[in-house]
Parts: structure tokens; C-alpha cells; sequence
């Protein structure tokens, strides 16, 4: 194996989408009263593997080693635009054609890469191997891999595994795989623990630390985040952890922490005032904080962020949005561009809906508004081009040619870049869907 160090450009898969029955797990069910669009067909998506671009600024002290070809490195180097001169914590080791002869142990090989890789960064204290298409059609096991590197590297290092090829994962599915093997390794509390409460979803440091003296503010604690900055600060989990959902992707993860006896505070998801506001709301209830006191804390947020909102709002109001499937975040924020931008969403896709988690806010959408599951990529142009929205959030692979049509498009991924949740992000959050309509009226003649 050839370790190609790397830190995307869009990948475009060909695949199918099932129409998913109702499941009591958090994915793929939607409240009766609104019928959701499921379609099977091609799709325009990100692999799991690029998940690591904000992981890796996430856990500060891990390395992502992606076990794949010469395609995986390019994809990560184009996407996070690493300098030459730069040390980025992940790479990729490249599965090369003695590997696939069998002139070559590929365990043997991945050993090296691994021994290596920490005799040079001994700051490295948690290694992710991170399957791939290639290594997953090879089957290649990664899950037995890092058990027996773990046992050679532990205490100092330890070593996990997970999947984010493109034939099992999307995107930001990515992160959910991640997340669901550090649960593997997260200590039990004991039956007796008192109440605690876990954030769950990677936040930018600035973002973190706003909200957890928020929490502080209103007396709710032991507060630990998942992932946190040390890949060694795992909480304990157990009946008197509560899960309070920051990103709405992460169906596996919430699944594998309720199977330890964990319990998820059903809340709306913290993007603009509104959202903010609920979420914290719904933490300080199952945390029986007096209602009025966590009105005196977040009123000076709910606020500052109402008045943040107001330019864009001018902006945005009676503006019709169209939604291709992306990140999973598009129904949260949709519920915030319609009620507190005043914006229509026409079209509201997803590539997977976990109707259990998103309740809140899908239940605040416009009942005009559709909701798609999956996708078949040229009837959802079609019905694009019919709709003519205002604003286009899609994918990078997409953007270009629908301006070319005349269209205003904004691009998916900086969603997933941007720090947006919270009261002090709500104004960033509502420039990134003001900014490409202004760029547009400054370019009409």
C-alpha cells in the first residue's frame, strides 16, 4: 500500500433509493398527515468518506487513515484544498495492484502504514481506518484490522473503524458512522449516575463553547459533546443520559446510545431564533428548570438574533426555495427560512428522512411545501425548471449548470462548513441563502 497524504469534487453515483416502510428507528418516517415524495434513481451525492474534512478539525488529536484507491485521494485532496506544505491529519492508503493480486498482505501492508504514520506524529492519539468502496468490495476487514492494531497501540493509541463508502453511506452519513464507533468505546454509567446531558453532532469550537455556557447559564449539567475535541473524552452512557440532537443525520448514532439506555429529548433542531430558542427550552424541561428562568437567559440571544435576521429578512421575504438532497439538513433549515425569512419552499429533498427526529420541525413546514425522500435527479430538474424558484440549493455538480439556465443557486455544502447553529450564527446563517440573490441582481444589466 501507497500512502497518499491528503486532506472533493462531486461524485456521481448511479443508485437506488427504496421506498422505505414506516420503521420505529428514527429513519425514513414522516408524520401521516404530510405525504413525502419517495424516488429511486440516480443521484448527485458526496461519499461518507467526506465527513472527514470536519472531523479531522473536529478531534484534534485523531487521524483518519482512508483505506482506498488513487479516486478516495484525489476526491479528499481536491475537496479540502490542502497545501503542499501542510500536515493534515488524514490520508489515504491506496490499495494498489499487488494488494489486489494478492502478491501483497493487505493487513500486513495496512500494519505498516499505521506503524509508520505513528512513529512520525506521536501526537496522534486515536486512528479511524475508514473503509471505502474499494476496500469494502475486497472485503477487506477493518473492523478486525483495528482490533488487532488496538491491542499492539493500546494505552497510548487507539485504534477504530468505519465505513464510509459510497455504496453504504452518503455525506454527512459519514459523521454517523464515525460517531457510532466511538459509542463503541464510550464508558458505562452506573444505574445510579445522576441525569447528564449529551450534545450530539460535530459544532465548531466557537459554537460549543456558546452553547455550553448557555447550558451553564441555566444550571444544566454535566454537559458533554460527541465528537469532543480529544478523541479520549468519552462520557459515560447509560439510563440517565439524555441526547439532545444538534445535527438531524445521525439516526445510527442516536440508535446505538438509546441501546445503552440513553433517552432522546425530542426538540427542534438550533438554527435561528426560533430554533435555538426550543432547543434549549426542550433540554431545561427534561431538566425541570423553572420556565422563568430559561426565559431570562435566552431572551438577550432570542433577541440580539431577531434583529440580526431583520436585513436578510427584507431580503428574502415572499423569495420561493427549491431544496435538492444533500446534507439531511434541509427540513430544519427550510423551517427556518419559511418562518423566520418568510421564504416558500417549494421542494424540500432529503436524502434520508428521519421523521422521528425531525417531527418538530417538519410539522412547522408550509403544508404546500413537498417533501422528497431519495432522489431520481432528472425528474427532480424537471420539477426545478417547472417550479422556477427563487434560490436553488444544490449540490456543486449541479450549481453551474443551473445558472447557466438562468437559475440563482446556492451551494449544499457550506452548510456543512459554516458555522450556523445558535443565536450568534443565526445572521451568518440567513447571509448564506441572502448572498447569492444579491450577487444575482448586481449581474443583471
Amino acid at each position: 500500500m501507497e500512502v497518499a497524504a491528503a486532506p472533493l469534487s462531486l461524485e456521481s453515483q448511479a443508485g437506488s433509493v427504496a421506498e422505505a416502510p414506516a420503521r420505529d428507528d428514527g429513519c425514513a418516517v414522516a408524520p401521516a398527515a404530510r405525504p413525502v415524495l419517495r424516488e429511486r434513481g440516480q443521484r448527485e451525492v458526496f461519499c461518507g468518506l467526506t465527513g472527514i474534512i470536519w472531523l479531522h478539525r473536529k478531534i484534534q488529536d485523531a487521524f483518519f487513515i482512508i483505506v482506498g484507491s488513487r479516486t478516495c485521494a484525489h476526491l479528499m485532496q481536491s475537496a479540502a484544498g490542502v497545501m503542499a506544505f501542510a500536515e493534515p491529519r488524514f490520508a489515504t492508503a491506496i490499495i494498489e495492484d499487488r494488494d489486489l493480486a494478492g502478491l501483497a498482505d493487505a493487513n500486513d501492508e495496512l500494519d505498516k502504514v499505521v506503524d509508520r504514520l505513528l512513529a512520525r506524529r506521536p501526537d496522534v492519539k486515536a486512528v479511524f481506518l475508514v473503509g471505502s468502496c474499494p476496500s469494502e468490495v475486497i472485503k477487506l476487514d477493518l473492523s478486525r484490522a483495528a482490533q488487532r492494531l488496538s491491542a499492539r497501540h493500546m494505552p497510548n493509541v487507539r485504534v477504530l473503524a468505519y465505513s464510509g463508502s459510497g455504496i453504504e453511506t452518503t455525506f454527512t452519513q459519514g459523521e454517523d458512522a464515525c460517531l457510532t464507533a466511538l459509542v463503541r468505546d464510550m464508558p458505562v454509567a452506573p444505574a445510579d449516575a445522576p441525569p447528564s446531558l449529551l450534545v450530539l453532532g460535530a459544532l465548531p469550537d466557537v459554537v460549543e463553547d456558546q452553547f455550553k455556557r448557555t447550558f451553564d447559564a441555566l444550571g444544566i449539567g454535566p454537559v458533554a459533546f460527541l465528537p469532543a475535541r480529544r478523541a479520549r473524552d468519552l462520557p459515560a452512557v447509560g439510563p440517565n443520559t439524555r441526547l439532545l440532537l444538534a445535527q438531524p443525520f445521525l439516526a445510527d448514532t442516536v440508535r446505538a446510545l438509546e441501546d445503552r439506555g440513553a433517552t432522546r429529548i425530542d426538540a427542534l433542531f438550533p438554527f435561528g431564533a426560533e430554533g435555538t430558542s426550543a432547543w434549549f427550552e426542550a433540554a431545561a424541561a427534561e431538566f425541570g428548570i423553572a420556565p422563568a428562568h430559561v426565559e431570562t437567559v435566552l431572551a438577550p440571544g432570542r433577541d440580539r438574533a431577531r434583529r440580526a435576521l431583520e436585513p436578510a429578512r427584507r431580503q428574502l421575504e415572499g423569495k420561493s426555495i427549491f431544496f435538492f438532497p444533500d446534507s439531511q439538513l434541509e427540513p430544519p433549515l427550510a423551517r427556518f427560512l419559511s418562518r423566520e425569512l418568510g421564504m416558500r419552499p417549494i421542494e424540500v429533498g432529503t436524502p434520508y428522512l428521519h421523521g422521528t427526529h425531525l417531527a418538530r420541525d417538519l410539522a412547522l413546514l408550509p403544508a404546500e411545501t413537498r417533501l422528497s425522500e431519495g432522489q431520481d435527479v432528472e425528474r427532480q430538474l424537471d420539477r426545478c425548471r417547472a417550479a422556477a424558484p427563487d434560490l436553488v440549493v444544490c449540490g456543486l455538480g449541479l450549481a453551474n449548470p443551473l445558472e447557466a439556465e438562468g437559475l440563482t443557486t446556492k451551494w449544499a455544502i457550506e452548510l456543512v462548513f459554516s458555522p450556523i447553529h445558535g443565536f450568534e450564527q443565526a445572521a451568518d446563517l440567513a447571509g448564506l441563502f441572502a448572498r447569492p440573490l444579491a450577487r444575482r441582481g448586481l449581474l443583471k444589466v
